[in-house]
């Protein structure tokens, strides 16, 4: 499914410009979960680093409405499997570029594993 709908240039730009975005899965009252960010081609993915059950990954996957914060804004969401494997490569490229201390590369370098590439997941904003 393709998304219609792309956050403003400006938006994706302060997006990009994190290191850690604040988001929130599903339609319940969950916490915000700080997780890595990339922008590619103007559209906004997270991958999942872990996978339990009650991860924000799962509940997007059950509900794919949600929100995320940047700094004191919030914004709602809708969570979009990635299944083109031109932008999984790019995502990967993306978290190399974007991560690069010493601390972040073996995360970065393991985003690129076959688990944690099924779970990239392109955020969408949604009108409010």
């Amino acid at each position: 499914m393709a998304s219609t709908r792309r956050f403003t240039a400006k938006l994706a730009d302060a997006l990009d410009q994190t290191k850690y975005l604040g988001v929130r899965a599903g339609s319940g009252d969950h916490r915000f979960t700080a997780i890595w960010v990339v922008v590619v081609e103007g559209r906004v993915f997270v991958r999942s680093w872990y996978e339990k059950p009650r991860s924000w990954y799962r509940t997007f996957l059950e509900d794919s409405g949600g929100a995320i914060k940047l700094g004191d804004e919030l914004i709602p969401v809708r969570a979009v499997r990635v299944r083109s494997e031109r932008l999984k490569d790019a995502v990967d490229r993306a978290y190399l570029a974007k991560y690069t201390t010493k601390a972040n590369l073996k995360y970065a370098r393991g985003f690129a594993s076959a688990r944690h590439r099924a779970t990239t997941t392109e955020l969408v904003p949604v009108p409010h």
